[in-house]
């Protein structure tokens, strides 16, 4: 059974309250002072805003002795909370109370709305007490506004030869903040605190960069696998921190990337990949609270097998374990996948893949990020109509790499509880945006096993081998099924020549039409449509190059070409060159940042700085990655902002 609270809707976003009782730094004031009432006698709890059952999930109240809970709204008396049954608070007064506990923020006014009612030589605390410090607030007066809380965690590791970089930008500055500043937190992998710094950010499109090395031997610390918990002070625009995470090392061979950690903890996760015989996949769950994980919480599945299996370890607080799949899930193998039960306890999980040799050596490893499965879907009725007005509707698209060096592999993921079936195909796209061919996948069972090897299905015709394009899956009705809006797929990578192998897996969105359905076309800011293009890619020191790969998805027929700015600048934010390229409609461009800007203009911008992708005509879709020569490459998904 999960924890009980309510961390993120589709509906109303994220929820702060949440965010603001799990605050790594709130968390022992909080703690204090439920001690406190634990020793001040019977305490009444009065709950105006529905919070208490919450609190009490990740800041047990046994310890507390109760003398009722009485609530503001008519339709929550009678409930049963915390084991008592909800009065009214007008029968405050006839209860024997020491202290009237409010269970909200910004106290002040509810407080004075029942003053009349406290019962005789009571005191009233409230949460207020356990709140941040006001310089670490953008907005003081509304303590539980979303921008109070712009934080996330980020997967964080220095130890045997592997260290991680964590990249962004001051995107707030493009929405009018000023002073904005990284409140950071590192915790080791028992959720001890290994170190805490305050990080300030110059006004403007600044590059912002955290790496692993350089903050061990900022504290001196030694050897540490665990997580980085971020909270932006002064933010605007946005309360969702993103970032790029990339994992190096000490042997070229060392590189991956994924995407932020989406930052608020599930019930569900899927698109986990069972190993290959020669690989070992190891899930990182990382606890994002203030309350232990208990053993048995935490359970693996294959997608459509009710059959569950329990991790049987304890995580402390903010504390971190790696799961051998293998050992919960012994048959398991890919194209196998499996689905985890979280219990809201973790933001999206990181999984770790390493290839093996017969004798048990690690030769390979990557990192990769699973999905938010959703529970709140149930199957649309009218997607499979969407054509007459909406062409394609939804698509995942994804890059096709060089078929003379890469792999390039799909594999279906059920992403929704409400998917017992995916009736899908997948369209391949040459980058100039000619349809290659269509292969219908049917109507797949939510528990297949499906994956697709491009090359393989091309078979070396109408597609030269050196060169690239893209693929979209979309959804394919012709053998039945049903459809929500969250079509997922895994997309697999693999290097011929070095062996080396990256991942990514993301969802599908309607593109380039200036029709609207349920949201879609996405809008970076403001209603939709997203017709237009920010998206972040980040350099690299040397020998580590940056590439990208742009897809110009369409819909339905929008502008033949695109107008697209590449415009390259260094870590402070100042623009070093920019070159316009333009991309055929259902076309791709793949390119490295030394293929378009020279030697000395890549010089100027460093190793930190970034290239912003910019375009007003059209919605692109980027993945970016990073070359290590022939030794490594990896790649994820971009983000915009």
């Amino acid at each position: 059974m999960g924890l009980a609270i309510e961390t993120f809707s589709n509906v109303k976003g994220g929820n702060s309250f949440y965010k603001a009782i799990c605050h790594p730094l709130s968390a022992i004031s909080i703690q204090n002072l439920l001690n406190e009432l634990a020793k001040a006698g019977p305490v009444a709890i009065y709950d105006p805003l529905g919070f208490v059952a919450s609190l009490d999930a990740l800041h047990p109240l046994a310890d507390i002795s109760l003398a009722g809970i009485f609530v503001q709204d008519f339709q929550d008396l009678g409930r049963n909370i915390l084991g008592k049954t909800a009065q009214p608070v007008t029968d405050l007064p006839a209860v024997s109370a020491k202290v009237v506990f409010v269970a909200a923020f910004d106290a002040d006014r509810l407080i004075q709305h029942i003053r009349h009612l406290l019962p005789k030589g009571s005191v009233v605390r409230s949460l207020d007490e356990a709140r941040l410090p006001d310089k670490m607030l953008t907005r003081p007066r509304s303590y539980l506004d979303p921008l109070n809380f712009a934080t996330n965690y980020a997967f964080f590791r220095d130890s045997d030869g592997h260290h991680t970089r964590l990249t962004t930008a001051n995107y707030w500055s493009g929405y009018g903040a000023k002073n904005v500043s990284l409140w950071c937190r590192l915790f080791d992998v028992d959720g001890n605190v290994l170190a805490e710094w305050q990080q300030a950010i110059a006004d403007g499109p600044v590059s912002i960069a955290i790496d692993s090395q350089d903050i061990r031997r900022r504290f001196n610390l030694g050897p540490f696998i665990g997580q980085l918990f971020i909270h932006v002070i002064n933010p605007n625009g946005h309360d969702v921190v993103k970032y790029a995470l990339d994992t190096y090392g000490d042997e070229p061979t060392v590189l991956s990337c994924t995407h932020d950690a989406n930052a608020w903890p599930s019930e569900l996760y899927a698109g986990l990949p069972a190993p290959r015989k020669d690989e070992r996949v190891v899930l990182w769950v990382q606890n994002s609270h203030p309350c232990a994980i208990p053993q048995k919480a935490i359970t693996v599945n294959l997608m459509g097998s009710d059959t569950r299996v329990s991790f049987e370890g304890h995580l402390p607080p903010f504390g971190s374990a790696a799961i051998d799949i293998a050992s919960l899930l012994p048959k398991a193998e890919w194209p196998q996948q499996i689905e985890i039960n979280a219990g809201k306890y973790c933001v999206r999980p990181r999984y770790e893949v390493s290839r093996t040799t017969a004798e048990g050596k690690i030769v390979r490893q990557r990192i990769a990020h699973v999905n938010v499965e959703r529970s709140d879907l149930k199957p649309d009725a009218t997607i499979p109509d969407l054509g007459n007005l909406l062409g394609k509707g939804y698509i995942l698209p994804a890059p096709i790499l060089p078929m003379n060096r890469f792999r390039s592999i799909a594999l279906p993921t059920p992403m929704s509880t409400a998917q017992k079936n995916m009736p899908v195909a997948l369209r391949l796209y040459d980058a100039k945006g000619h349809e290659v061919m269509q292969h219908q996948l049917g109507c797949l069972p939510r528990r297949h096993d499906v994956m697709v090897d491009v090359e393989t299905l091309l078979n070396g015709r109408a597609f030269s081998q050196d060169s690239f394009g893209h693929m979209e899956l979309v959804y394919d009705f012709d053998k039945g099924g049903e459809a929500d809006g969250w079509l997922h797929a895994l997309f697999r990578y693999e290097d011929k020549k070095s062996e080396h192998a990256a991942e990514t897996s993301f969802g599908a969105h309607i593109f380039n039409t200036v029709l609207t359905y349920r949201g879609e076309p996405q809008s970076y800011a403001g209603r939709p449509p997203g017709l237009s293009t920010r998206l972040f890619l980040r350099l690299a020191p040397s020998p580590l190059e940056a590439f990208c790969h742009l897809i110009y998805a369409a819909s339905a027929p929008w502008n033949a070409l695109s107008q697209t700015d590449l415009i390259l600048h260094d870590h402070q934010g100042q623009e070093v060159a920019k070159r316009q390229i333009e991309i055929p409609c259902s076309g791709s461009y793949l390119w490295r940042v030394s293929e378009v800007f020279d030697a000395a203009e890549l010089r100027k911008a460093g190793g930190q700085g970034y290239v912003l992708i910019r375009d007003m005509t059209c919605r692109l879709f980027g993945y970016h990655g990073l070359f290590n020569g022939d030794s490594a490459f990896s790649l994820d998904h971009m983000f915009g902002f």
